[in-house]
């Protein structure tokens, strides 16, 4: 049975998509009878390298059954799971969310973070194929699997007291939903949608603060996850105009009710199409998906989410995400692939630099097996093996 030593920063009662997910992707796996020892690390702490030492301290002993190492995404996941499978020698697997990638490979101090995980990794995992082929375009020898976010569709149901609490405007309704960061695009779309002149009723809930003095809209202040079914039936469609992002809850959880989306081509919202969709950041592209939205007859809206509904049921289903995690396990527990991924790890990142240093040692010191490390004698006579680094 696999045992994994699982680092997040969000895991409840934190808030939040990466929280949901997180929760669910871990009772799923304890579900399917899979040990997962969760530690939360408290991204709130100023010294993040008294935290991963002093979590380390506490863990050490009782870390020494797993037989994985998971990095559920974020900073101190990301920091901390390289060293802690080292110091173990157990396999990485490190999970890609969406932000890791977005934000970290442009920020100069996150980026050897990012570097060193997904090279030390035995596995990678992302939400979407777009970041999928992103990483094996920049990082060689990589292939990330793809393993959607999933929903529950058993808890995930709307009651007649969620509908008859659906108070639904007289004017086609906008829904804009979570935590409304810059990557969500939301300013751009607002600024389209005053330029097309089409009246909307906007529904914000969450966290935002956007100037709409001049549109007419209701403000709803953040909600516990099922507190939210009634509010996605308000919708006629939600909003996700995201300049780059990862596969948002919000894009599942409405299409599960059959609520559909005017959402940008990224991300997730490539691989569940459940809406009308528009290049990100492009004007024209938005303001034509503005447009349709707003001359589309109610069948037509009915049909739109009825589709929505039946690829999330396709394509997410918390079920299969979870047994799709638990045969990425299985495999890398494989003998002969943590043969082969012990010696990549053995032999170092794969660089010009680093190859041609490996070439003049090869002259210098022959080795005597397959090149996965340097075998020295010493002055006693005994072969001495030294990784190389």
């Amino acid at each position: 049975m696999h045992r994994l030593l699982w680092l997040t920063e969000n895991y409840p009662p934190d808030r939040g998509g990466m929280s949901v997910s997180c929760d669910r992707i871990v009772r799923g796996l304890r579900r399917a009878g899979v040990q997962v020892d969760v530690v939360h690390l408290d991204r709130g702490f100023p010294d993040g390298a008294h935290t991963i030492n002093t979590t380390w301290n506490r863990i050490r002993a009782s870390a020494a059954h797993a037989t994985h190492v998971v990095a559920f995404g974020g900073y101190l996941p990301m920091l901390a799971a390289p060293a802690f499978a080292a110091w173990l020698d157990r396999p990485l697997v490190t999970l890609i969310r969406g932000n890791e990638l977005d934000a970290g490979l442009f920020d100069p101090r996150r980026r050897p973070l990012l570097d060193d995980a997904l090279r030390r990794s035995a596995a990678v995992c992302t939400v979407t194929t777009e970041h999928a082929e992103k990483i094996a375009a920049l990082y060689e020898g990589i292939e990330p699997r793809v393993i959607a976010n999933g929903i529950d569709f058993d808890l995930w149901q709307a009651t007649d007291g969620d509908r008859a609490r659906a108070t639904r405007h007289e004017r086609r309704t906008l829904g804009f939903f979570g935590h409304l960061k810059s990557k969500k695009g939301v300013p751009f779309f607002l600024d389209v949608l005053r330029k097309t002149g089409h009246e909307f009723h906007l529904l914000i809930v969450g966290e935002a603060e956007l100037p709409l003095d001049d549109l007419p809209h209701t403000r709803v202040a953040a909600l516990d996850r099922f507190a939210l079914i009634p509010f996605y039936l308000a919708c006629d469609f939600v909003v996700l105009p995201s300049h780059y992002d990862g596969f948002p809850n919000v894009l599942i959880e409405s299409a599960a009710l059959g609520v559909p989306a005017i959402a940008s081509r990224v991300g997730g919202m490539n691989d569940l199409p459940a809406a009308i969709l528009f290049e990100p950041g492009d004007e024209h592209d938005c303001r034509a998906a503005i447009d349709r939205a707003a001359r589309m007859s109610l069948e037509e809206i009915r049909a739109l989410g009825a589709n929505a509904e039946r690829l999330a049921r396709e394509k997410c289903d918390a079920r299969d995400e979870a047994r799709r995690y638990a045969e990425l396990f299985d495999e890398v527990s494989n003998d002969s692939l943590l043969r082969d991924w012990r010696r990549t790890r053995a032999s170092g990142p794969r660089t010009p630099r680093a190859d041609e240093a490996r070439a003049v040692r090869a002259r210098r010191d022959p080795v005597e097996d397959d090149g996965a490390a340097d075998h020295r004698r010493d002055p006693d006579g005994h072969l001495r093996r030294f990784p190389i680094v």
